[in-house]
């Protein structure tokens, strides 16, 4: 499975093209093509609405992209660098494409994961958003609405919530 084309691109990026010839990056591009189609998508989809929260207050921090990298790493079990990578790829296509492409990506994550992949997605939503010690209304209204579109319940959108209540902006102001 390409992973590039997951993400809308048809063909790397000069630079990454450039980088690749050293050999490591185009190893980890090569990797990631031979990831099964089914876990590919659900990676590329996972990164991409994480990367919709760190993106909605029109600025991705570098605590947050740390702590998504982190995150895809870990839930993708994939090594640094290949989590570094879908990350990043998923931080571009948010900043090009997000307002028109977060509803399909999340609609077709929402029609693949399974109730239990949904609600860890909505924690690391939270993890990510709070990565550098605040979340913001908008960060938080996102989250809401990735969880309406998601089909959870408003209970599961406050449970997850309050296990990061102490970062929320709108509290501290009051």
């Amino acid at each position: 499975m390409n992973l590039w084309k997951l993400f809308g691109v048809e063909k790397p990026p000069p630079d990454v093209e450039s980088e690749s010839s050293s050999g490591t990056l185009r190893k980890i591009i090569a990797e990631l093509d031979n990831l099964e189609e089914d876990r590919a998508k659900y990676l590329a989809a996972f990164a991409y609405i994480l990367g919709r929260v760190a993106h909605a207050d029109l600025s991705i921090s570098d605590e947050e992209t740390r702590e998504m990298e982190r995150i895809v790493a870990g839930m993708g079990g994939l090594p640094e660098e290949q989590a570094i990578l879908v990350v990043q790829l998923a931080k571009t296509q948010n900043k090009l494409f997000g307002s028109t492409d977060n509803f399909v990506v999340t609609r077709e994550f929402r029609n693949t994961a399974t109730r239990a992949q949904k609600l860890s997605l909505l924690t690391c939503l939270f993890a990510v958003s709070s990565s550098d010690q605040s979340i913001s209304t908008a960060e938080d209204n996102e989250i809401r609405r990735i969880s309406i579109e998601l089909g959870l319940d408003h209970i599961d959108f406050v449970a997850a919530r309050s296990a990061y209540k102490q970062h929320l902006e709108v509290l501290k102001n009051h």
